[in-house]
């Protein structure tokens, strides 16, 4: 995700999130992040692991018989 699109979206969730850390439901908010972080995260390792293996095809072609 583009760093743009992280801060638009807390940008957003920020009010909705601070009215839950009021009412003392601050774990609730605190978990939405941390799924949101995971989620990332996780985009972010299937985008390396993809540029690794296409550097990898590039490195090393395979040889036709």
């Amino acid at each position: 995700m583009k760093l743009t699109h992280i801060l638009l979206v807390l940008i957003v969730c920020a009010w909705p999130l601070n009215y839950l850390y009021q009412r003392q439901l601050g774990a609730i908010s605190f978990l939405l992040l941390a799924i949101f972080f995971l989620v990332i995260s996780i985009k972010e390792m299937k985008k390396q692991k993809q540029a690794e293996k296409n550097d990898s095809k590039k490195a090393h072609p395979q040889k036709f018989k």
